[in-house]
């Protein structure tokens, strides 16, 4: 059989091209080849650091008998969900509403068309409880395709047809103070007080709903806000799901006391949570705070990093086929490495003989600050060192436009408020990796591998996210190249994504995208901030970076998307935690310090002194005057380099030194 995976640029699509499967990559030949076999077709939606997945890939994929059900009798097509988010968003919103649940593996059986009949998610190789074999659902799938085909092609237009309905743009709706109030009341109600976080177990870290959190507290001094922000952030610090050697945070805890990670990691978690810390590290001084901040930083360069310059999209669960094999630890383990350090680590880390993972072994915990410092600085590298000659986890390479315009921001504003020039040199080449290789005739493109772009095309979340990047950038060098391509992203994503029938509302695909049974169009923030959502934010910072005649335009259209989803944000904040952090970005003005100087030396201390001041959503722009839009009309004072303050459009009068510039930038000063 043909190999159609072979040459493609998504690890995972890699991952199956030696299958006996005989696997189409989603194309507009694949939907050909099952009209004209007048076969249904079997869509396995899935990503490289899936545990799930590769389970089911070695049970089923894998076996020649399971194998020939599945070419005897569909054409099957396999989808890296982060390669293409516009098919795993139809197909997952049509699982959910059919089993009331989501997840990856994807398994969807449709018609010719791509009309869905039928969808679920794993399915082992032999009966469970409440759970067919995925052999016998093959048998029996194509039993109803061969004796009740116009029935299941009637039911499966009935799906699409109601899908449509349901997911169409929300009512417009005000997020104004009432709503904000009430969505800290709304999460302070939903908060584990014991352990942290919001919710039962598994817990995801809620990153978008703690920068709202902070951006609040900010704007209003609300204790209880920052209260939520506080305890959170510190117990999924504490917890295995944050990786106590090297940094970095795995995708989410299987329990709810952050103890237990499902092991991937990825980037935009951690892109996200980066943000996060080094906001509360700035607000609070809070050493923890800073500490993660600093090695999840580190981490995204460091084990993420690719030699083009971008940064690669995850790492997996599994090592070898075996979850956590490269984290997890055994007390003997610690005593071998460490010798007489040995039983103090064990202690420290809350590793124990019965071991709180799996077959006795335990993952890294530090639920208090080391009694001896110099001692743990010495026993942390040590262990790092020993469990990086182990087997290590398998890293998704590709590197996703979206996802690296999140890193982008995150690296860029840390930098400035943590004085790390590292970081933004990092997301300078990240930058112009995506615009040289990402960009092809004007367009975004959603992936590339080893310097190679895929077919795929950008989606708005692409265009927000890598625009959103590009301003950060902009303030944080100064340079104009920045935010002439950041704009120009923008009003591509105006022009070819909003809405022509709801002004305000937003599709997740371009108006000339390659159409499917549905175009999807969702809201709301998850993992991720939606498309929508991240391009509101956008749009918000642009307002006040570009010059007169186009600000009102951005802030219009800003306004605009949030007024759809007022509802949202009333009922459901942790789905809304971007959207809400745009409110409050445009609550606050946006802050802008317009610093202004001969050269960076004139400048620098009142540029970091904005940088680790400013209201979270905030702008800070430091360089000559008349250099870019933000600093034209502000001169030296006295030939000195002078900050000057702006809350939406009222004004502060200039400063020239960084005591007056804290004073300006304090909440009190409001």
């Amino acid at each position: 059989m043909a190999n159609r995976l072979a040459s493609a640029t998504s690890p995972y699509l890699l991952q199956h091209a030696e299958n006996p499967v005989d696997w189409w990559p989603w194309s507009a030949e694949a939907l050909a080849e099952a009209r004209r076999r007048d076969v249904p077709i079997l869509l396995s939606v899935g990503y490289a650091a899936c545990h799930w997945c590769h389970v089911m890939a070695h049970e089923s994929f894998e076996d020649a008998e399971t194998a020939k059900l599945m070419n005897d009798n569909f054409v099957n097509i396999k989808v890296d969900r982060e390669e293409r988010p516009d098919i795993d968003a139809v197909y997952m919103t049509a699982t959910q509403a059919m089993t009331g649940q989501g997840g990856w593996p994807m398994t969807c059986f449709l018609t010719p068309d791509g009309e869905p009949f039928h969808c679920g998610t794993y399915y082992p190789p032999q009966p469970r409880p409440g759970m067919p074999s995925f052999p016998h659902l093959l048998v029996a799938v194509t039993q109803a395709w061969q004796e009740r085909r116009e029935e299941l092609r009637e039911g499966a237009g009935q799906i699409v047809s109601e899908l449509a309905r349901q997911t169409g743009p929300l009512p417009e709706a005000a997020v104004d103070e009432t709503v904000l109030d009430g969505a800290v009341t709304k999460l302070s109600g939903e908060a584990d007080r014991a352990r942290g976080g919001f919710g039962g177990a598994p817990k995801f870290p809620p990153s978008m709903v703690l920068e709202f959190l902070l951006r609040h507290h900010e704007r209003t001094g609300s204790a209880e806000a920052l209260s939520l922000v506080e305890q959170c952030a510190e117990a999924m610090s504490r917890g295995g799901m944050y990786d106590q050697l090297a940094g970095g945070f795995a995708r989410y805890s299987v329990d709810a006391d952050w103890v237990v990670p499902h092991f991937e990691k990825m980037l935009y978690d951690n892109a996200l949570l980066l943000r996060a810390y080094a906001h509360l590290a700035r607000l609070t001084d809070s050493s923890r705070a800073l500490s993660v901040a600093r090695m999840t930083g580190n981490f995204l360069l460091e084990r993420l990093g690719t030699a083009e310059g971008g940064f690669a999209a995850s790492l997996d669960a599994d090592t070898h086929g075996e979850e956590g094999l490269t984290y997890v630890w055994t007390p003997e383990e610690l005593r071998e490495v460490l010798g007489e350090d040995g039983d103090w680590a064990i202690e420290l880390f809350g590793v124990t003989e019965t071991g709180t993972f799996e077959h006795g072994r335990s993952v890294l915990q530090l639920r208090r600050d080391p009694d001896d410092f110099d001692r743990y600085e010495r026993v942390r590298p040590a262990l790092l060192a020993v469990r990086d000659r182990r087997p290590q986890p398998g890293r998704d390479d590709k590197v996703i436009a979206s996802w690296n315009g999140q890193a982008i921001t995150a690296l860029c504003e840390a930098g400035a408020a943590l004085n790390e020039p590292e970081w933004i040199e990092a997301a300078a080449r990240a930058a112009s990796a995506i615009l040289d290789i990402h960009l092809v005739d004007g367009r975004l493109r959603r992936s590339s591998r080893d310097g190679r772009v895929g077919e795929a095309a950008g989606v708005l979340e692409d265009y927000a996210c890598f625009a959103d990047g590009l301003l950060a950038l902009h303030q944080a060098t100064g340079q104009a190249r920045w935010l002439t391509e950041a704009t120009g992203l923008l009003d591509l994503a105006l022009e070819k994504f909003a809405s022509k029938d709801a002004p305000g509302a937003y599709h997740d695909t371009a108006d000339d995208a390659e159409t499917l049974v549905q175009r999807p169009s969702d809201p709301g923030d998850n993992a991720s901030p939606s498309g929508a959502s991240a391009l509101a934010a956008a749009l918000a910072t642009a307002s006040v970076l570009v010059g007169h005649e186009r600000a009102a335009a951005y802030r219009t259209a800003a306004e605009r998307a949030l007024s759809r989803v007022g509802q949202l944000a009333a009922r459901m904040p942790r789905f809304a935690g971007n959207w809400l952090s745009v409110a409050e970005a445009l609550m606050a003005g946006p802050v802008q310090v317009a610093v202004v100087g001969t050269d960076p030396a004139a400048w620098d201390e009142l540029r970091l002194t904005a940088a680790r001041r400013v209201h979270g959503g905030g702008v800070v722009l430091a360089g000559p005057p008349e250099s870019v839009p933000l600093l034209q009309d502000r001169p030296l004072v006295e030939g000195a380099a002078a900050a000057y303050v702006c809350r939406g459009y009222v004004c502060d009068r200039p400063v020239t030194s960084s005591d007056e510039l804290e004073a300006v930038l304090s909440p009190s000063a409001k």
